[in-house]
């Protein structure tokens, strides 16, 4: 169902965790019990609501060191405010259960880990300025911006786009340097003209637009399942994975990512802002081309459930309880709720 979209240009055709993140954690957990009999067969019950809850507090205690307050305090503030906003950290989940998968120290991915949840943050700190989406919320609280003002929120998203760079390259230990690189490449690419950047760009410039299903597919390959497709390659990257096995678990992130921002789509027309945390309805406020817009909601969450389904798939190699983070991981993507 996925189409390599990664280099050519489509054809135009004309939050930690918040009360909210516990609900949808505890209702994922009971669709993965469920979903997963096909999957994980005779794998021990798995906790997904307690493996996020921990790997939350693993991330968040990380990126609170990482980022001590100092000289500029106005600068750094603002990165802390939004670095350390809540959100259910799914992006470094990844990355460490991607690690955790291959046979490798989650310790080791624990820089990568915070440097996915600082460009995250990066681009929701950007994606939520006037000149972009035009954001008054994100995470249940003020946007960066309406807290620091335009010009801080910009330098704070700068900052922690340099900075996630600087942390892999300085504070991952025990892996081999040229590991070490492939990681930096990958999170270049998904963040610049060939990932998020990208996807942005042409975001902004289909607004009010019809346009058809290739150009929303290369939107959301590139604005959100880019930076997902990250999180797990890189998280196996260090782990010590060989190319085949980082081909497949490609595979399942750009499926999962692709799932994400579905999801989101259908979110935003049939949740409240208080669940989501940010404002509802805001795509068709601005005439936004969404997947219920071009194909209804059923169909819609048919084209979800087909890609969780798929993602899934390119965990068939692994042992159950060793997969069974992924798997919890893919369902939640696919039954989330905010």
């Amino acid at each position: 169902m996925i189409r390599a979209m990664h280099n050519r240009a489509p054809t135009p055709r004309t939050r930690v965790s918040h009360p909210r993140s516990h609900r949808a954690l505890a209702h994922v957990s009971a669709v993965a019990t469920a979903g997963q009999v096909a999957e994980v067969h005779s794998a021990p019950a798995f906790d997904f609501e307690m493996y996020m809850r921990d790997r939350a507090e693993m991330v968040n205690k990380a990126l609170d060191a990482a980022l001590p307050s100092r000289y500029p305090e106005v600068l750094v503030d603002s990165m802390r405010y939004s670095v350390l906003a809540g959100g259910k950290r799914v992006r470094p989940a990844l990355t460490l259960a991607a690690c955790d998968l291959v046979g490798g120290d989650m310790a080791t991915a624990l820089p990568t880990a915070c440097a996915m949840e600082m460009i995250h943050t990066m681009s929701l700190i950007h994606d939520d300025l006037p000149a972009m989406d035009n954001d008054d919320f994100r995470r249940g609280r003020p946007t960066n911006h309406k807290v620091y003002g335009e010009d801080i929120a910009i330098l704070a998203g700068d900052a922690l786009l340099s900075f996630a760079f600087e942390h892999i390259a300085r504070d991952t230990k025990g892996v081999p340097a040229d590991a070490v690189l492939k990681v930096i490449m990958e999170l270049g690419r998904a963040v610049g003209a060939q990932g998020l950047s990208a996807g942005q760009a042409v975001d902004i410039k289909s607004e009010g637009q019809e346009v058809g299903l290739e150009v929303l597919e290369y939107i959301h390959h590139h604005k959100t399942a880019a930076l997902l497709e990250a999180a797990v390659v890189c998280g196996a990257l260090v782990g010590g994975a060989d190319t085949a096995t980082v081909e497949k678990l490609r595979k399942y992130a750009l499926n999962i990512g692709l799932a994400f921002q579905v999801i989101d789509d259908i979110l935003d027309v049939t949740q409240t802002t208080e669940t989501l945390g940010k404002t509802a309805a805001k795509d068709l406020a601005v005439n936004k081309t969404t997947y219920p817009k071009l194909l209804g909601l059923e169909a819609s969450r048919k084209v979800a459930d087909d890609l969780i389904r798929e993602a899934i798939a390119q965990l068939d190699e692994f042992e159950p309880a060793r997969k069974a983070p992924m798997v919890a991981l893919a369902h939640f993507i696919g039954y989330r709720k905010n």
